[in-house]
């Protein structure tokens, strides 16, 4: 069974849509998005600086279209997703992305939306002087009540050994002088917020508006929630969770213990990809794995799908 997804926000790269947009109209989707949501994505792909892309209102465009673009290289339509792939899953920002890829959204819809979301969350992030870190290594009953003694939240639980903390910046800072036992290194996040935790209410609160007059269709793949790696068969309770993962963790964890449980055997992970396909050689030993970074894995992953696709592709429900 192949499962695909679509990375979150601190996969981008300055410059990381340039060889995308030698394949024939992928330009043209970029442009017509770009002016759907007044922002430039094809400059914030191809031209702009680390410290540009970092800003969260132009990250999380930059990466759902990223993901739609690559995987629609893959995929030209949602029936030929639905026939031969198993699951879509998204690591936070990336579940627009999975909504969009299993037609709960369009991909108009989907690009509005997360361009709402990131401005909601770069001003809620504003507030604070916030961000987050990636703990590596270590036992999460041990890494786990650390945090909290230092007053973070548990952001992203990852698994296989990884584990992201989110807080002010005080906090932070106080997790690097004082790692957990275990923890072999807390690497810093290009984010410019302290992303699913309190700190992000009032983006929860945008994003309810945003989304009070879409009508969301039920996805016709497997979708698999970060809210706990459930399976979701609606529409609505789709678009519901994509409201309050903004403000609560993501448990990547559960999502590739749902995976295991549905036999993958194979995983594709859209444009920016290598962050997912890094966790789950970790932690689905044997599943084989294929990072989308330029168009030159194209070929690879059509062979993947050749061989994977197709095995258990059944409607979400």
């Amino acid at each position: 069974m192949l499962v695909l997804v679509a990375p979150g926000q601190g996969a981008q790269t300055p410059g990381f849509l340039t060889p995308w947009l030698d394949l024939p109209g992928v330009a043209d989707r970029l442009r017509a998005w770009s002016d759907a949501i007044d922002l430039d994505l094809v400059h914030y792909g191809t031209n702009a600086d680390a410290d540009e892309i970092r800003d969260t209102a132009v990250a999380q465009p930059l990466l759902v279209a990223s993901a739609l673009l690559s995987a629609g290289q893959l995929f030209p339509s949602g029936a030929e997703l639905a026939a031969r792939v198993g699951a879509v899953a998204g690591h936070s920002v990336g579940e627009l992305a999975a909504a969009a890829l299993t037609g709960v959204l369009s991909e108009e819809e989907a690009m509005r939306l997360v361009r709402k979301r990131g401005l909601a969350m770069a001003e809620a992030a504003a507030v604070t002087e916030t961000g987050m870190a990636a703990l590596l290594g270590g036992e999460a009953d041990v890494v786990l009540p650390h945090l909290e003694k230092l007053g973070l939240t548990p952001a992203n639980v990852n698994g296989a050994g990884q584990i992201v903390a989110a807080g002010t910046a005080e906090q932070l800072a106080a997790l690097a002088e004082d790692k957990p036992e275990g923890t072999r290194r807390v690497v810093p996040l290009k984010v410019a917020g302290a992303f699913h935790t309190h700190h992000m209410a009032p983006a929860v609160s945008a994003l309810e508006s945003a989304v009070a007059e879409l009508a969301p269709a039920a996805p016709h793949t497997r979708y698999v929630s970060n809210k706990d790696g459930a399976v979701v068969a609606g529409g609505p309770e789709v678009v519901a969770r994509l409201v309050g993962q903004v403000a609560n963790p993501v448990r990547w964890d559960l999502c590739m213990e749902t995976f295991k449980e549905l036999g993958v055997t194979a995983m594709i992970e859209a444009a920016p990809g290598g962050t997912l396909v890094g966790l789950a050689k970790r932690a689905l030993p044997g599943v084989t794995t294929l990072a989308l970074k330029t168009p030159d894995d194209l070929d690879a992953a059509r062979a993947l799908i050749a061989e994977h696709a197709g095995l258990d592709a059944a409607p979400a429900e």
